[in-house]
């Protein structure tokens, strides 16, 4: 259930467009002393991150939005979902950056370019979602609900293939390294988004 009310009620579709953005473009919150934010905001977020996949980076990343979400278990998905989308931006402009490194191997640059383009899958298939949560409306709201849980599954399936694609080829321990540790979360991210979406209702 939604834990906020207000007079004028934007469509579902533009509050999470919104959110996202607002989510997207300020990744740390400006805090403000004076207004401080109610213990019940605060306690949502962290029963809501206690049951997921990696309850400790759910909280660390979700507990700075409590004022924004509230208690709404849709704008918690949607605050999840850009700060795993905004990973695996990072992450690819990380890779892209290993690929333009002098003395790169040339079956690294094919295993690196490889993990490039899972990870802008991984992006779309995130951008999908939050399109797909966008639309949980009226009669079709439960294959939206589908369409968001598989899209963000996909996304998870994009950075697993990344990192399984070093598996028998010659990468440098360095360059595996950078690249396991920021793909690592992006899946994990992604992963507790996805737990949240599945217990959305």
């Amino acid at each position: 259930m939604e834990g906020s009310n207000i007079t004028t009620k934007p469509s579902l579709n533009h509050l999470l467009k919104s959110l996202t953005l607002l989510f997207l473009i300020y990744p740390h919150p400006i805090s403000c002393s004076t207004v401080p934010v109610p213990k019940t905001y605060t306690n949502f977020i962290k029963k809501s991150c206690r049951a997921t996949t990696y309850p400790s980076l759910c909280l660390k990343n979700l507990s700075k939005y409590a004022a924004a979400v509230k208690a709404s278990k849709r704008k918690l998905c949607t605050a999840a979902l850009a700060v795993a989308m905004q990973s695996a931006r990072n992450c690819t402009s990380t890779v892209s950056t290993l690929a333009k490194r002098k003395g790169i191997s040339r079956p690294e640059a094919r295993a690196v370019k490889d993990c490039m383009g899972d990870l802008k899958d991984a992006v779309y298939h995130l951008k999908q979602t939050v399109s797909a949560m966008g639309r949980l409306r009226g009669p079709g709201r439960r294959f939206q609900w589908d369409n968001a849980k598989t899209y963000a599954s996909a996304a998870i399936t994009d950075a697993d293939t990344c990192v399984d694609g070093f598996l028998g080829r010659r990468v440098s321990r360095s360059v595996r390294t950078k690249i396991k540790g920021c793909v690592s979360d992006v899946e994990r991210l992604t992963s507790n988004a996805l737990y949240l979406i599945n217990h959305l209702y």
